[in-house]
């Protein structure tokens, strides 16, 4: 069988290659790792404002346009399923945080920014066309008026503009990333940083996978509430697509297996066929939840200001955002860096950091939104099954 090497392992090796080239490397080789940093640093900066316009817009038209109740009942929960685990996620690490990452915070708020200690051969600017909230703004404004009109004309162009868009995420962005990763970990390892921050990787990961756990039993409790069915029974049905989607970090490439088990869970096969496909690209909750608590972690051992407003915002676009976010390993924190520039303040480094701790817990997070998949969907057909057949996802 051959072997894939995929893009936790790349980011696995680039770490330790950071790590180990950090100690050696000459001054000259050091700079040479800071200017590709520098130059991939703009480029993200300027395909970003791009990345939301191109694929929050054409989403939003999608579900504008794709009438039904069980559509209109299936996004409702998994957008409260969302900001549940995002609300629940910033509070409880609010809480823990603070004590478990004492160790780390002094270390934390002396991190430097990259090329701080040696700079780039050179740089070259990429002003993004526009910024953040205006192409979220303008998203919006478009996804909407489209899905209003039943634009075809719009939606043709645009739906082409995000096969580009997502091209350049799956081709360009996701492939070189690594290297930026390396370039990070190896200007750390030269600053003596790098000690903490691998300190507050192993405490996350802990963190986030009993959160996942948490968070997977309140959805099929409530699921098993809603069908009267044992909770503990169709977790343990889902078992096989959780494991699937720790393999293949997409909840795409997992979706026929999600779609198996969730027909074993009782769900009526025309419901499973709508909205465990749906729910791959709309229910993100264990996406949510590591951002919200990685962004955090981040923020605390930086000294960055931690704002409750700030983040009730940050969540509640986060979870419009990454409706949108491209099928690929790593897609969803793709799809945030936006909002965590502008919102949080996270610069160059901390977005690299960011980037770094989200990919290496990626398979708790995928198949935690797998396995809630079909505890929506069991939801989805009890509600369905008291209704009546009065509406249908088709019509």
């Amino acid at each position: 069988m051959r072997f894939k090497f995929g893009l936790l392992a790349r980011v696995l090796t680039a770490i330790i290659a950071g790590i180990g080239c950090g100690l050696f490397f000459p001054d000259w080789l050091t700079r040479i790792a800071l200017t590709y940093n520098g130059l991939f640093g703009n480029f993200l900066s300027f395909v970003i404002p791009l990345l939301i316009l191109g694929l929050v817009a054409p989403g939003i038209a999608d579900l504008g346009t794709r009438a039904g109740r069980l559509l209109l009942i299936t996004a409702a929960l998994a957008y409260a399923f969302t900001l549940f685990s995002g609300f629940g996620t910033f509070f409880t690490c609010r809480g823990v945080f603070p004590s478990l990452l004492q160790g780390e915070s002094a270390a934390g708020t002396a991190l430097p920014a990259a090329g701080e200690a040696l700079r780039p051969y050179f740089t070259v600017d990429m002003p993004p066309l526009m910024g953040v909230m205006t192409a979220l703004l303008m998203a919006f404004l478009l996804g909407l008026g489209m899905a209003s009109i039943r634009s075809t004309q719009l939606k043709g162009v645009l739906d082409e503009f995000k096969a580009v868009i997502e091209r350049v995420v799956a081709r360009v962005l996701i492939p070189l990333l690594p290297f930026y990763i390396f370039g990070i970990f190896l200007n750390m390892t030269r600053s003596g940083q790098v000690a903490g921050i691998l300190g507050v990787f192993v405490k996350l990961i802990v963190v986030i996978f009993f959160m996942t756990i948490v968070l997977l039993a309140v959805q099929f409790t409530i699921a098993g509430l809603a069908a009267r069915r044992n909770p503990l029974r169709m977790l343990r049905t889902m078992l096989t697509a959780y494991v699937t989607a720790l393999g293949t970090q997409s909840s795409a490439a997992t979706i026929p297996v999600t779609l198996e088990r969730t027909l074993l869970l009782g769900v009526r096969p025309e419901v499973a066929s709508f909205v465990i496909p749906l729910c791959a690209t709309i229910h993100l909750s264990g996406s949510m939840m590591k951002i919200v608590a990685c962004a955090l972690a981040v923020m605390l051992i930086t000294g960055l200001e931690v704002s409750t407003g700030t983040f009730a915002g940050f969540i509640l676009l986060l979870g419009i955002t990454m409706i949108a976010a491209p099928g690929v390993p790593g897609g969803a924190i793709m799809a945030a860096v936006g909002l965590l520039e502008s919102m949080l303040g996270f610069d160059e480094t901390l977005i690299g950091l960011m980037i770094a701790t989200y990919i290496a817990m990626d398979s708790f997070g995928t198949a935690t939104n797998v396995t809630g998949d079909g505890a929506v969907a069991v939801i989805v057909d009890a509600i369905d099954r008291r209704r009546g057949p009065a509406a249908d996802a088709g019509e």
